[in-house]
């Protein structure tokens, strides 16, 4: 069975990408720009974090998020968001994973704070296998897996 690939940014603070390597499945740093440039293969999960604090004129969404969301082929393949966050950004807390689900109709699969537990990731995990279960057997029935 297929391990839907998570693409995720993290920046220099690492916090995303330790949660992201955690997971049993292939990730794409969204940092890195042969990831950020590419066109996924299939269905994909995104993970981003949220940064504003409260300052309304900044974007919640990571630029290289924005770059990669631009690609109208990886933006139809989208399945789900996951976001990271601090509660301490209060009203946008995972303002960034929830407007992009919005904006694209597709659900907000998980959400984490700073690098997530070992709790956050083995939760995550289950949610993602049943996600891939769910794919596969709707490709299995002849839909379209996307």
């Amino acid at each position: 069975m297929r391990r839907t690939p998570v693409y995720y940014y993290s920046s220099s603070s690492g916090l995303v990408r330790t949660f992201a390597e955690r997971l049993d499945r292939p990730v794409r740093n969204l940092a890195e720009r042969e990831h950020r440039r590419s066109e996924v293969d299939g269905p994909w999960v995104l993970l981003t974090p949220s940064y504003k604090t409260g300052n309304d004129a900044n974007d919640t969404i990571p630029e290289a998020v924005r770059r990669f969301l631009a690609s109208p082929h990886n933006r139809r393949l989208l399945v789900g968001v996951m976001g990271s966050g601090n509660r301490n950004f209060g009203q946008y807390y995972q303002k960034a994973a929830r407007e992009i689900a919005q904006r694209s109709g597709r659900p907000v699969l998980f959400e984490f704070e700073l690098a997530g537990t070992p709790w956050d990731v083995e939760e995550c995990e289950r949610i993602l296998r049943d996600l891939d279960a769910a794919l596969a057997e709707r490709h299995a029935g002849g839909q379209p897996a996307a």
